[in-house]
């Protein structure tokens, strides 16, 4: 996708202004994931300058995050490639993440001030979503409403705001925009925790069943508790390397409790909600089309 190529383009040309060889160096490091906020902008205010820049930035704070993120989950890949912390270390991860802040923020200080207030009210509910991330691994959550407020902040909100930002500069209705882009995140979240337990390793990429592994007791597990007989055999499996057995035996439960169909069937829900919202714009078939993509899959 030729615009793609624009925005990273973009993103260079930022953070030669630095006039800082390493930072260059680190962003080639970086590595590139599917770059969903920019193609929603791109689709919601076509391919302009503007548009180009506010996908520049997205992706910029986007990255920030995770190179901050695989620091305080000890990753030591991403997306396949050595993180940026397992090339170098921590405090590079942690620094150069802070250079692609600021030079992001910069940047959309001169934007709209419209768009740069709703850009940077995301981020700040991004990291308190991070932070709730991983306060909520403390100890066994068994809250719904606690796991959807962390999921909406932590990934939801960042990809609301690019729809809304998008919407803003295209002069479209924002509202609309935003709740699409808020239920997409959130659709987002729901089936890379569903994925986590349905797929196997090797598609995954990463340990399969990790999450309830690592302490994170997402949309299945919740419905899983509610409705299990055995609560005190599940909680004790919780941040525990699972057997083969205990795996099986959660699997299964899964299946006889509904949690997991339950679990796609809210994600579709939330799916639907957001086509509903945009159905009746002008040029919304793509918009319907990436949704789609993401609920009507193979679990």
């Amino acid at each position: 996708m030729e615009e793609l190529e624009q925005v990273k383009s973009q993103i260079k040309e930022f953070i030669k202004v630095c006039n800082h060889q390493k930072s260059l160096e680190l962003l080639d490091k970086l590595a590139t994931g599917k770059m969903l906020r920019s193609k929603l902008i791109l689709k919601i205010a076509g391919v302009n300058e503007e548009s180009i820049k506010l996908c520049a930035i997205v992706e910029m704070i986007h990255a920030a995050s995770l190179l901050h993120d695989d620091v305080i989950d000890e990753a030591d890949t991403r997306r396949g490639q050595p993180s940026v912390n397992a090339l170098y270390d921590n405090k590079t991860s942690i620094m150069f993440g802070d250079i692609l802040y600021s030079r992001a923020f910069t940047e959309l200080s001169l934007m709209d001030k419209r768009v740069a207030y709703t850009i940077s009210n995301a981020v700040t509910l991004l990291s308190i979503g991070e932070m709730m991330d991983v306060d909520l691994t403390e100890s066994f959550n068994t809250s719904y409403d606690l796991y959807l407020d962390m999921i909406y902040k932590k990934t939801a909100s960042l990809i609301e705001a690019s729809a809304k930002a998008a919407a803003i500069l295209a002069g479209l209705d924002e509202n609309k925009y935003a709740l699409y882009g808020k239920n997409l995140g959130l659709a987002f979240q729901m089936v890379d925790d569903i994925l986590d337990i349905t797929q196997d390793s090797a598609t995954l990429g990463k340990p399969a069943m990790h999450d309830y592994v690592e302490g994170k007791v997402t949309i299945p597990y919740l419905f899983l508790y509610e409705r299990v007989e055995d609560k005190t055999k599940l909680a004790s499996l919780y941040k525990k390397e699972l057997s083969s057995e205990e795996s099986a035996w959660i699997k299964e439960q899964m299946k006889i409790t509904k949690a997991l169909e339950d679990s796609i069937l809210q994600a579709k829900e939330i799916g639907n909600e957001a086509i509903s919202a945009v159905i009746d714009e002008k040029d919304s078939q793509t918009l319907v089309m990436i949704m789609k993509a993401m609920i009507e899959r193979e679990f």
